[in-house]
């Protein structure tokens, strides 16, 4: 789940209903405002956009705050690990994101300012800005032809849409290590963390590397794990690629994390960002 200023469809109008705005359908600076407004009330971060949480609370799924949270005004030190300046990133980087980092660099050798700004800048753009651990797949009919068109042929996307267990189900169902569609395992070991663990192979081949049982309980990878899987998942395939600082280094990491170059240049906007922060 993630809504954000400049989408238009029926979510935004569930969204706008609930707020009490009219609902068009389209997020614009009145709905932008009044998701802040609510985030406020509510302890959330106040950024305009409707993650899961936002979402879940909105909707009625949460337990709704009428007061804002306390904010502490003790700042939290931040552990070093191998030199790393990892103070410099608060305010960039989420607080319990950075208290992660530490161990993480250390077991996955994500260890010098350069190839940790590769790391977070993949992480941050695959996650939404750190805010998103499980994939949404919450799909219309039309989405679905349109992002997995091998998947759904014809009319058979109408009778999966809007329903994620079905999808990740038929997605990846059969394949990473999942069994056939009917187990469902598909859609229990659908992408989680902020680099989206996808596949029985994956929750398997990670559990053993920290020496836990990830695939009697997938959901610690969102909850416990949303980094420490990330980095499991970059250092055994992208860290190698971590060569320099340049933008076709940057493609080529984001290639490896995406299978493409989506949101190639916001994720060029973090890693220089990042590795400014970090040298």
């Amino acid at each position: 789940m993630l809504l954000k200023r400049g989408d238009n469809n029926e979510q935004v109008k569930q969204l706008q209903s609930k707020l009490g705005l009219e609902p068009v359908g389209n997020f614009g600076p009145k709905t932008e405002d009044a998701v802040k407004s609510f985030q406020v009330k509510n302890g959330l971060t106040p950024d305009g956009i409707v993650g899961e949480q936002t979402w879940q609370k909105i909707m009625g799924q949460g337990v709704l705050i009428t007061e804002p949270a306390p904010v502490s005004s003790t700042a939290q030190p931040v552990a070093i690990v191998g030199g790393l300046k990892l103070e410099k990133l608060k305010g960039h980087i989420p607080d319990n994101v950075i208290s992660q980092i530490p161990d993480t660099a250390k077991t996955f050798g994500i260890d010098t300012p350069l190839k940790l700004a590769h790391f977070l800048a993949q992480c941050g753009h695959e996650s939404g800005g750190f805010r998103l651990t499980q994939e949404n797949l919450n799909y219309s009919a039309q989405g679905l032809k349109n992002i997995f068109p091998k998947y759904f042929p014809g009319n058979l996307s109408e009778s999966y849409a809007r329903n994620p267990q079905k999808i990740a189900s038929k997605v990846y169902g059969g394949r990473m290590g999942n069994d056939p569609e009917s187990t469902g395992e598909g859609f229990k070991f659908r992408g989680r963390g902020y680099i989206q663990l996808t596949g029985k192979d994956n929750y398997t081949a990670f559990g053993k590397a920290i020496n836990e049982n990830i695939v009697g309980n997938p959901d610690l990878v969102s909850t416990k794990y949303p980094l420490l899987s990330a980095a499991w998942f970059f250092s055994k395939n992208c860290l190698k690629k971590c060569v320099d600082d340049s933008n076709a280094t940057v493609t080529s990491v984001t290639k490896c994390v995406n299978g493409g170059t989506i949101g190639l240049a916001d994720r060029l906007k973090h890693f220089k960002e990042y590795y400014h922060l970090l040298k």
